[in-house]
């Protein structure tokens, strides 16, 4: 129901004296539109307007909102238990997704380990090196190696993990652990890739393999980084420095995971296995945080070889049976339909309907691969004229940087694609960011 205006603005002023948002000030309160509800593709605002979601809460909302068969998972979990400690105990949501999950991934990634958040996963992918080479003897290679432009997450960890010069986190450079970084995957994703695209990257294995325990990418997509699109030869010629150097490869695959890039896995375009992979965001559909870390055998064997002989890590709702529910009816959803036609239809929208960006002053360039579209500007448009200007088109889209771009639902239909794609050109020709 359509809230009045002095009800939005309560909330709002509520919202304003108690709640810190991500990556916004507390003293001068973000911009913000209040939600009154979700369905389909839309979000509809306690003012009545209704907006396209083109970017599915963060890249996790893969099947819409208030989807039925999710909907039902979540009721009928919720029947039996919440939550039940995983320390001691199992049950069979959480068997049952890491079965689905060792069964779909990337070959030999047969471990799973659950934990609450994405950047939780890339805590324990990095712990889980560390404590590999522990358990080998080699103690001494506890660093990670990652290009530059990469984005892993919000902890501390993660945060040395990101580029420490252009990324997010570089207030916090000098308290966080220093890891080694190579030049960013250059070669473009339908362009050839040769040995002088991982130039930097071989130069630091041959100087560092010692003390590097893993590598870690996000394959062919670098999300936050600069939604930067390579080629999937990168990713072959990495795995192939990583067997040479006898190093670990971790891949960050939490935003790519589930379909985004067109296939179920990024690392499938490359036709590569990491030793570690990573995955949340759509694992659950978007309906409840959860995130899994999956490993190979000689990884687990590693670490229990060690003197602790268990892995050291532990969530308080690992593995929660809710969440755990809810990801098995996500995952089985999505590959029990025909989500390869579905992307391929929303690539194909996504590159016409964007297409018209290229005119527009100030614009840098398009880039579309599966799901993802992106308009690169020369400068930054994150400013309250140009999510007035999205809004008013009628869909959500929130830039960052310089960058204006798109991940929706797959569920979105072509009517509502054009409409999204047209109000993002719309909104820059008009804003005149």
């Amino acid at each position: 129901m359509e809230k009045s205006a002095h009800a939005t603005a309560a909330l709002l002023q509520r919202d304003h004296q108690h709640i810190w948002h991500p990556y916004a000030s507390a003293t001068e309160p973000p911009l913000l539109f209040p939600v009154e509800s979700a369905h389909g593709v839309r979000l509809r605002l306690t003012d009545g307007r209704e907006l396209i979601d083109g970017v599915s809460s963060w890249w996790s909302a893969i099947h819409g909102y208030n989807h039925p068969v999710l909907n039902a998972a979540v009721t009928e979990q919720l029947g039996r238990m919440a939550h039940v400690m995983f320390g001691g105990l199992t049950h069979e949501p959480a068997v049952k997704l890491a079965t689905l999950l060792a069964r779909i991934t990337p070959a030999g990634l047969e471990r799973v380990f659950f934990s609450d958040s994405g950047s939780v996963a890339v805590e324990v992918a990095v712990k889980m090196a560390q404590q590999y080479w522990m358990g080998r003897g080699k103690s001494g290679k506890y660093r990670i190696l990652a290009p530059l432009s990469g984005y892993h997450g919000d902890t501390y960890m993660t945060m040395s993990l990101s580029d420490p010069v252009s990324g997010m986190h570089g207030l916090f450079g000098p308290l966080l652990p220093r890891q080694l970084f190579a030049d960013k995957p250059a070669c473009r994703f339908d362009e050839p890739c040769d040995a002088s695209h991982l130039a930097t990257m071989r130069q630091q294995l041959e100087q560092h393999a010692d003390e590097i325990a893993a590598v870690i990418i996000e394959p062919v997509l670098q999300a936050y980084g600069g939604m930067n699109i390579y080629a999937p030869g990168y990713l072959t010629q990495l795995r192939a420095l990583c067997d040479e150097f006898d190093v670990l490869l971790i891949a960050d695959e939490i935003a790519t995971g589930f379909g985004r890039t067109g296939r179920l896995f990024a690392c499938e375009h490359a036709g590569i296995a990491p030793d570690i992979l990573c995955l949340g965001k759509g694992l659950t559909g978007g309906y409840i945080t959860l995130a899994a870390t999956l490993c190979n055998e000689r990884v687990a064997a590693g670490i229990c070889a060690g003197e602790a002989g268990a892995f050291m890590h532990g969530p308080t709702f690992m593995a929660n049976p809710l969440a755990c529910a809810t990801a098995i009816a996500s995952v089985e959803l999505l590959i029990s339909q025909p989500w390869q036609r579905a992307l391929e239809r929303i690539e194909a929208g996504l590159r016409s309907g964007l297409a018209p960006a290229r005119e527009l002053p100030g614009v840098r360039e398009v880039r579309v691969l599966g799901a993802i579209g992106v308009i690169e500007m020369e400068r930054p448009v994150t400013s309250p004229r140009l999510q007035h200007a999205l809004v008013d088109q009628g869909i959500w889209v929130r830039p960052f940087s310089n960058l204006v771009y798109t991940m929706p639902p797959y569920i979105i239909d072509d009517t509502d694609l054009a409409m999204l794609t047209h109000g993002m050109v719309e909104a820059l020709r008009h804003s005149a960011v």
